[in-house]
Parts: structure tokens; sequence; C-alpha cells
């Protein structure tokens, strides 16, 4: 069945890619759930996904948006963005749906409009989670949300290079009052941030 088939959030069909242990997991229990949930309620138009990785969260991502919502899609890794590319393809997703861009996100996302986007979904665990926090932030609408994987890598005490990274993204969202967050124990991890204004 084709992504965009269907009202927004009320069909049963799931996202399918091969091999993928997701489609058995209980509505809301995965991250890729919480992915498509968000993009739902926020009827979300524009969307940015750092991380293309097989292309499966983009899948789940596309069939949370508006029918005419357009992901956009970076990884540095090329060879993925190719695979994920025949994944989509093969779901049935139109390519004016989609934008994948191979290149680093933390050269990219300056680049991309100010306040135009509903959902940013930050799928890698990384040291530059405070970055990707800062030039997300600027990108979101009122109201938008951007999304962080793997927050719970790292344990409390740790001192590793993740730890002071994870560590100083919570300061960072703590120390600005237009930012709303929630922790949510899906998979790794997930920290979704509101933009109030």
């Amino acid at each position: 069945m084709p992504v965009d088939a269907g009202p927004v959030g009320r069909d049963d069909s799931r996202p399918r890619v091969p091999g993928n242990d997701t489609e058995h997991a209980p509505a809301g229990a995965s991250p890729l759930h919480v992915l498509r949930f968000l993009a739902a309620a926020l009827c979300a138009k524009a969307v940015v996904e750092v991380g293309t990785g097989s292309g499966e969260s983009a899948l789940w991502l596309l069939r949370g948006m508006v029918p005419d919502g357009v992901l956009t899609s970076i990884d540095a890794d090329a060879v993925s963005q190719r695979a994920a590319r025949a994944v989509l393809r093969e779901a049935g997703v139109p390519t004016g749906r989609t934008r994948l861009i191979a290149g680093r996100a933390t050269e990219l996302l300056p680049r991309l409009t100010e306040g135009a986007y509903d959902l940013i979904s930050v799928g890698i665990a990384t040291t530059e989670y405070p970055r990707y926090l800062e030039l997300g932030v600027r990108l979101l609408r009122p109201g938008g949300v951007i999304v962080f994987a793997g927050v719970q890598l790292a344990s409390p005490g740790a001192r590793s290079a993740m730890a002071l990274a994870l560590r100083e993204l919570v300061r960072a969202i703590q120390a600005d009052e237009n930012l709303v967050p929630v922790t949510l124990p899906t998979g790794p991890g997930l920290l979704a941030v509101a933009k109030r204004a």
C-alpha cells in the first residue's frame, strides 16, 4: 500500500521493511510508533530527519505526516541513502515527498529555512546533541518538536563523551524557558522537546 494512502493515522496498515521486528510491537511500543504519532499529532507538513539509515524511520514519519508533506532526510553515508531511496520507492512513496541529502547534518541544517519545520528527528546517537538542539530549534515553527534518539545509552555517572554530551543537552534544554521536554523510555530512549515560541 502506498505510504500516502488512507487518512492520516487511521488506517491499520503499517510500513514494512524486510527483517523489521517493529511490526509485531504493540501500538506505541517502539520509537518508530512514537515518530509516527508525533508527525500525526503535529499534522506535520515539513519534517527533517537526521540519520537516514535504512529508510525505515522515513516510512514511519511519512505515514504520520499530512498526505502532501515533505520529509528532508540527511545522512553522511551516501550508500545508506541509496538503499533508503530504494526502500522508499518499493513502498510506493512519491519522489516529491522526500528530499534525501548526503552530507554532514551540522553543515546542512544551517542552510534550511528558519521556522519552517514541524518536526525534527535526530535518529543517531551522537556527541553533537547540543549542536543539533541549537540548529534544530532555529528550524522549528512555534509548537514544533525535536526528538533525540539514544538518550538512555549513557549511565548517569558515566564520563564518556556521549554521557557528557547528553548532560550538556539536558542543561541547554532546562536553561531555555521556551522548550518543554519529555523523556520517553522506548527503545534506546527518546527525548522530545517542544518549542513554545
